[in-house]
């Protein structure tokens, strides 16, 4: 059933590799401007993030499409 979303971005990628990609690109101090979360605005980890994640549909819906913007933007080449 792979072969069902093969234009989806987010097809195959685990949260946690989606927030470990986030976190090193834009560090917690700046995700957490971005997506208004305690688990990146105080005390930040990965595992707590992911805690996060997992419970709140929103909030993921957030993290997915920033990490879409990240995609769309190192696809184009703006990105460093």
């Amino acid at each position: 059933m792979s072969d069902e979303q093969p234009r989806n971005p987010l097809h195959g990628v685990t949260l946690k590799a989606l927030v470990e990609d986030l976190v090193d690109h834009y560090g917690f101090e700046e995700l957490g401007k971005r997506v208004k979360i305690r688990a990146f605005q105080y005390d930040p980890s990965v595992s707590s993030a992911l805690k996060f994640l997992r419970r709140t549909p929103w909030a993921r819906a957030e993290v997915e499409a920033l990490y879409l913007g990240l995609l769309k933007e190192r696809k184009s080449g703006n990105s460093t």
